[in-house]
């Protein structure tokens, strides 16, 4: 295992595994667009005051989680966290990787740039990871961790999430994803694939029903197999799932605990955005 000097506020080290040592890695906790809480940047834990090795890490002796939220900002070559306790930034990490053009190669240099990012997730522990960027490398993470990912705008993602701070969080939905489906029209075209695209859609936190439409049959025929994609949210946050079979089209309805069109629009993209994950897009 290689050790490299990080340029961070405390001075740390950051592990490099040798199948990527070559590769460049960089760890910065100073961003001076945003203020950095002052007891953060001595990296100790904001329970206990143990010693933490970066900002925003778990804390392993008090089992306390030091930050909240993680902002994922992922372009091709560099990945940038930022670290959230609330609406205070507790500091940045950059990765970045030497993007490979094709073959092997590139499959072998885009899963462990995603496995170092997903790494720097686990030393977190966070509720929630808002992603803007790559999708490519915003899936192949989401895949390897379990938490709740939602997408966020690219331009400033973290001055976006701080906007999202001082409005009132929607609704999470317990129930089961297979309780979730309801209404008189009971068949779902796609066969197995128009089922999981249901599910897809079913598993999310801010989904209450999902009530399937009548199939219309007289569509424009298709090769490219079953396609989804969820529509604008009308006013109250509501969205639908359009699901396209060949020269079938059925439009499903879906009831969201959004409580506008702006709120709905951001459980939009997060169902498009796992439908893509899905490979249903």
């Amino acid at each position: 295992m290689a050790l490299v000097p990080s340029e961070s506020t405390g001075g740390s080290v950051s592990s490099v595994p040798p199948d990527v040592a070559p590769r460049a890695f960089m760890a910065t906790f100073d961003d001076q667009r945003y203020p950095i809480r002052p007891s953060a940047t001595r990296m100790e834990c904001l329970r206990c005051g143990s010693p933490l090795d970066r900002p925003g890490d778990y804390c392993l002796v008090c089992h306390t989680a030091n930050c909240d939220t993680v902002v994922l900002d992922v372009d091709e070559d560099r990945a940038t966290l930022t670290f959230l306790d609330e609406e205070a930034v507790l500091g940045e990490t950059t990765i970045t990787t030497r993007p490979e053009e094709a073959g092997e190669a590139r499959v072998i240099e885009r899963r462990n740039f995603a496995g170092r990012i997903a790494d720097e997730l686990r030393r977190k522990r966070p509720e929630t990871v808002f992603a803007a960027g790559d999708r490519e490398i915003i899936r192949a993470v989401r895949a390897e961790t379990r938490y709740e990912f939602y997408r966020v705008a690219g331009d400033d993602p973290v001055a976006a999430v701080l906007d999202r701070r001082g409005e009132r969080a929607l609704e999470v939905v317990e129930t089961a994803p297979k309780e979730k489906l309801g209404g008189r029209h009971t068949t779902l075209i796609g066969g197995r694939t128009g089922r999981r695209a249901i599910s897809t859609v079913a598993e999310h936190p801010h989904v209450k029903k999902i009530v399937p439409g009548p199939i219309d049959a007289g569509g424009n025929g298709s090769q490219s197999g079953l396609r989804a994609k969820v529509t604008r949210a009308d006013g109250n946050g509501n969205v639908r799932l359009l699901l396209r079979d060949g020269s079938s089209v059925q439009e499903n309805r879906i009831v969201t605990t959004a409580m506008d069109r702006e709120t709905g629009e951001r459980v939009r993209d997060d169902l498009n955005d796992a439908l893509a994950a899905a490979d249903l897009q």
